[in-house]
């Protein structure tokens, strides 16, 4: 088998960069179009597309980090003015925002939980697209995710999930590697059924 040098050297190093560290430039229009293209080249049994993308600009930015800010005080009750800042902040941390939103579609034979590892699949892509290109790319989620009003405010229907939200962006900045998995403490042969 001829393996791909490059690609797996990314795989070994790919590493989430700080949203702090994230700056411009961010990607183009046309670069935007193609990482959500190569996005939606993953897994979907029954190809139901069980996802949307939502991309947040600047300005979208700025009126759901004020709608946010609301939110979370409605949550929490009052909040000091540096975590409101952060409410305010929380989708202009990069260039773009792009929303990874799973749709899950009726079925009798594809259950919602494999349409939601297609909507991760989905995700992941997404941030390598964003690498490929030269990008930085982080893959949250947050609070909102778990709030029904959180998600309104970012644009998802009642019946949908936000997957993540993968903020691109540019830094010339290194990232220290961090602890990984034992891998050996991960895997194991089939040894019969579970007995519990």
């Amino acid at each position: 088998m001829t393996k791909t040098n490059a690609v797996i050297d990314y795989l070994r190093s790919r590493k989430s960069l700080p949203l702090t560290m994230m700056s411009e430039p961010g990607p183009s229009e046309s670069e935007l179009r193609d990482m959500l293209e190569i996005a939606a080249r993953t897994p979907d049994h029954g190809r139901l597309e069980p996802w949307r993308f939502i991309v947040y600009r600047d300005e979208a930015g700025r009126e759901i980090g004020e709608k946010l800010a609301v939110r979370a005080q409605e949550i929490n009750g009052p909040m000091p003015d540096d975590q409101i800042e952060r409410e305010r902040n929380r989708i202009r941390r990069a260039p773009v925002a792009i929303g990874v939103v799973a749709v899950t579609k009726e079925s009798e034979k594809i259950p919602a939980w494999e349409q939601f590892l297609s909507a991760g699949a989905v995700t992941m892509n997404l941030v390598h697209a964003a690498n490929a290109y030269g990008y930085k790319a982080n893959w949250v989620t947050g609070w909102y995710s778990d709030d029904e009003k959180g998600r309104a405010i970012l644009g998802l229907s009642p019946n949908e999930r936000m997957a993540g939200i993968v903020h691109i962006g540019s830094s010339d900045r290194e990232i220290a590697e961090r602890p990984r998995p034992d891998i050996e403490s991960l895997i194991s042969d089939y040894s019969g059924e579970y007995q519990g």
